[in-house]
Order: C-alpha cells, then sequence, then structure tokens
C-alpha cells in the first residue's frame, strides 16, 4: 500500500486576487470543480493501492484542509507549529507513519490533466521506493521552462525508472533550450516516494540536526483526533530546508520514474491560463466576459461583466472589489504585488 502525503503551506500570493493568504489555491476550484486539493485527494483515491491520507498543513490552514478531507476513515492531519520547508514536513510524517511505509508526497496545489498516467507513474515509483530507492517523477518536459528546476536521466533501473544522474536548478533560457533538445532532461516537479526509514536516514545522514530536532518534536507531540500538533518549542529549532537540498541532491539512491501525465503547477496566471480549455483562439473567457477579435487573453470574473476588444496575451481578474490586469509575460510578477503580500 502506498500512504499519500499531501502537503498543504504557502500562500499563493502568485495567482492574487483569486488566492489570497486567507484562503490559497489550493483550497479553490480553478481547473474543474473540484478545488487542487480535492483533486490531489481524489487521484489517490484507490483503496486497493493507497492507505489513508497524511495531510501535513499549518494552523491558518487548518479548516480548509478539514472542510475538503471529508470522513476519509483513517486520514491524519499533522498541523505545523511554524512553517519550516519540505524536508521537515516530510520527516513529521515519515516518523508518524513507521519505517516501512510507502510515502508517495504530494504537493496540494498541483493540477494533474492524467490521474490514469499519475496513478501509473506512483505504482513504478512504489515498487522502487520498496527496493530501497528515493525516487523523483519526472515530469516530461514540453517546453524550455527557467522557472522549473530539472532531473537528468541516468542509467535505467529495470524497466520502471532510471538513475538520477545529476539535479539541475532553475536554468536559464538557453539550458533551458539545450535540455529540450538533449531529451535526457526532465522537470522536477516536487512528486517524491521512499520508504520513511529509508529517507529518514538519509536525512540524518546529511542533516543530523534537522532530523534531530523533528524527532523531538514527534516525541513531545500530542494527538488530538486525527490532529497531531509537533512540540512547538522543539519545532521552532528546525532549519528551514527543501527535501531537494537536504536529502534529494546529497543521497547515492536517487531515481526517477518517467511521468508523461499533463502536469502543470499552476504557478501563476499564465500557467493557469495554459492548463483550462482554450477556444480555437487561445482565449479563456470564465464569468461574465465578452472577447472580440482577442488572441490568448484570458478572463476570469467572479462578478462585473469584462469586455475585451482586440487585445492580444493578456489576463484578467476580478475577484470582489479587486481587479488585476497584467500582460502574460508579467504574470510571473503579480507575488510581488503589495496588495497580493498582504490580503
Amino acid at each position: 500500500m502506498i500512504t499519500p502525503v499531501i502537503l498543504c503551506g504557502g500562500s499563493g500570493t502568485r495567482l492574487w486576487p483569486r488566492s489570497r493568504a486567507v484562503k490559497p489555491k489550493p483550497f479553490i476550484p480553478l481547473v474543474g470543480e473540484e478545488t487542487l486539493f480535492e483533486q490531489a485527494l481524489s487521484r489517490c483515491g484507490d483503496l486497493s493501492r493507497f492507505a489513508a491520507p497524511v495531510v501535513v498543513t499549518g494552523a491558518a490552514h487548518l479548516p480548509h484542509v478539514e472542510a475538503q478531507l471529508g470522513s476519509a476513515e483513517g486520514a491524519q492531519v499533522i498541523v505545523e507549529p511554524a512553517a519550516r520547508n519540505t524536508a521537515a514536513a516530510i520527516a513529521l510524517a515519515a516518523l508518524r507513519l513507521g519505517d516501512e511505509a510507502i510515502m508517495l508526497v504530494c504537493p496540494s496545489d498541483h493540477h494533474i490533466g492524467d490521474p490514469a498516467a499519475f496513478v501509473q507513474s506512483a505504482t513504478a515509483a512504489a515498487q522502487l521506493a520498496s527496493e530501497g530507492w528515493l525516487v523523483s517523477f519526472g515530469i516530461e518536459a514540453t517546453s524550455p521552462e527557467t522557472g522549473y528546476g530539472y532531473l537528468q536521466r541516468g542509467e535505467a533501473i529495470g524497466s520502471l525508472g532510471f538513475r538520477v544522474a545529476r539535479f539541475v536548478e532553475k536554468p536559464d533560457l538557453d539550458r533551458a533550450k539545450g535540455f529540450l533538445a538533449d531529451g535526457g532532461y526532465a522537470w522536477n516537479g516536487g512528486i517524491f516516494a521512499f520508504r520513511a526509514g529509508d529517507f529518514l536516514r538519509e536525512l540524518e545522514a546529511h542533516r543530523p540536526a534537522i532530523a534531530a530536532a523533528v524527532r523531538a518534536a514527534v516525541a513531545g507531540g500530542r494527538e488530538e483526533g486525527q490532529r497531531f500538533h509537533p512540540d512547538a518549542a522543539a519545532f521552532a529549532e528546525v532549519v528551514s530546508e527543501s527535501v531537494d537540498y537536504a536529502v534529494m541532491e546529497n543521497t547515492t539512491r536517487a531515481a526517477m520514474v518517467p511521468a508523461d501525465m499533463a502536469w502543470s503547477d499552476i504557478g501563476n496566471w499564465q500557467a493557469l491560463h495554459a492548463a483550462l480549455p482554450l477556444d480555437e483562439a487561445g482565449n479563456v473567457a470564465r464569468g461574465r466576459a465578452e472577447l472580440v477579435n482577442c488572441r490568448n487573453v484570458m478572463v476570469d470574473s467572479d462578478g462585473p461583466r469584462v469586455s475585451v476588444i482586440g487585445l492580444e496575451n493578456v489576463i484578467i481578474v476580478v475577484d470582489g472589489d479587486e481587479v488585476l490586469v497584467t500582460s502574460a509575460d508579467g504574470a510571473q510578477l503579480v507575488g510581488k504585488l503589495h496588495g497580493a503580500a498582504n490580503q
């Protein structure tokens, strides 16, 4: 059985004004009727393959998590006393599950258009994890993206996956084009599979202080129904570091499984535009919107009618009394707006 570990953190400010600190993007319906968090749970809903989920979140998001988690039998919610990045969040779950558990670590705010392909990759990753590998999903690179890290494919591990030859940080455009032309590189989508004990041993080897502080926080924690609260004082000693830096880039047992599953991190409005059904001119109109002679325009209004004529590569979002207008290229900068950072 594979245990989904769903990570719910962050404020989603790059999708302001729809996503805000009080209700960030995992908990709002952006693609389809379900929220991204609900979709993450649904992808792991086959009880013949997947055990009850473990959700790691902060107190601010707890009401949204519990409202959307529903009545999943055996589900556990770990409430982080403070945000300490993904290495610590995953360690909390690993310590609660026990050494032999196969963990499938998934962000709560990604969109996957082909859930069946996701399950296929998850099954292969779980098999490799049971053999002692720490596995990343290598998302098929379809464009020279500069906003993602990359995995270079190494030698094959049977028919299931490959060793990771190296992890590559976010490249410039020329390097990204080279990776795409090479064909041996995949996007690092931040989805992982490993045995809990194997992950903890690697964390202890490469980041012993993080491992020790998380162990102390779990040892001093308390249960409250389906919630688990780590000890706040011990957890405050944890250094904030991503799982990539702390473990995946240091282990000698890093593997990857190919994943061609219509994936998007929905990292900004341009990414959401690309993930939605488009008309023949590349437009999206949601809510009361009318587009005339437009190309690659997205309008998303929750109230007022928005009429757009003769524009290209523009995104317009209306949420209550807040209005965002940006070029497609400028969507990367939405999180820097004063309003986005303070709501």
